[in-house]
């Protein structure tokens, strides 16, 4: 055989690595009945590390680093937040080569996630997806080590002992693994980090949902970040929600031929990461990461 017909895997090293090339096929029979490019950005999200961070800039450059400059795109996503600075550079990295960018939710994109989704010219939506408020998760100080919580359900829980001891009554013993490590400063941030994923969304709405619109870009980024609207961090907002608070939502049925591919895709990420015990998977027609 010459060597321009040699294959370019091992029939052993394909068939070991099978799981990915058949996942990798299927994305490329998306992109060509949708002619745009899929990139796919998966999180376990029942994995307590599964939070978007800035571990997750190199692998997903990878895959953006496939793609043609000012290309149409579709950005497959599933992730139950995170850090509003790591989903800003992964938003600049995917924006640097993309001239239209739709967002695909197949189940759900919370906090930071929805937060990226707002990034999208429009987000695709069934019955299955959901995205949420903009509640940043911040690293806080638990019992178990530093885990990820909600800005937001972090306050609260601060102004929650507040009103308990607030005649002056002792410290509930309950609460002290709570408040180690606790000081004005996380406080602060726990404010700020709120305050700059707010800003972010009116930005990333009014590049563009709402381009030449910054008050209408303003009133959707008030309303996800309304904790009387939404008080927790699981709200679901669904996608006849989501039309009505403003967003430009692409609804596409069960029985959507591309939306049967794209479910047939997602399930196949879904399966394997429970096999595998994976965190995080970031897939295009030519790279794989997995974490």
């Amino acid at each position: 055989m010459s060597q321009l017909h040699m294959p370019k895997q091992t029939p052993l090293f394909h068939a070991i690595h099978r799981d990915r090339y058949e996942r990798q096929e299927l994305i490329k029979e998306i992109e060509t009945v949708t002619g745009r490019r899929l990139l796919v950005y998966i999180a376990n999200i029942t994995h307590p590390e599964s939070a978007i961070t800035r571990e997750d800039i190199a692998p997903f450059h990878e895959i953006v680093a496939s793609l043609e400059d000012d290309c149409n795109v579709d950005l497959l996503i599933e992730s139950p937040g995170g850090d509003p600075n790591a989903a800003e550079t992964l938003v600049h990295t995917l924006l640097s080569k993309t001239s239209h960018l739709r967002v695909i939710v197949p189940q759900a994109a919370k906090s930071a996630a929805t937060l990226i989704s707002l990034a999208g010219d429009e987000i695709v939506m069934s019955n299955t997806s959901e995205l949420g408020p903009i509640d940043p998760q911040i690293s806080i100080p638990t019992a178990f080590g530093y885990q990820y919580r909600p800005a937001q359900a972090f306050l609260n829980g601060l102004e929650m002992i507040k009103r308990e001891h607030a005649a002056g009554q002792p410290l509930n013993a309950a609460y002290l693994p709570f408040l180690q490590g606790v000081d004005a400063a996380l406080i602060d941030f726990c404010y700020k980090s709120i305050e700059h994923s707010k800003r972010l969304a009116v930005k990333w709405l009014s590049r563009s949902m709402y381009k030449n619109n910054p008050l209408a870009a303003k009133r959707i980024a008030e309303t996800l970040t309304n904790i009387e609207k939404y008080p927790n961090h699981g709200s679901v907002i669904n996608y006849q929600e989501a039309r009505a608070i403003g967003l430009k939502i692409t609804y596409m049925p069960y029985n959507d031929e591309v939306w049967q591919a794209i479910w047939r895709l997602y399930t196949r990420y879904l399966v394997y990461m429970r096999e595998k015990t994976a965190i995080k998977i970031f897939e295009s027609t030519s790279s794989s990461v997995m974490f």
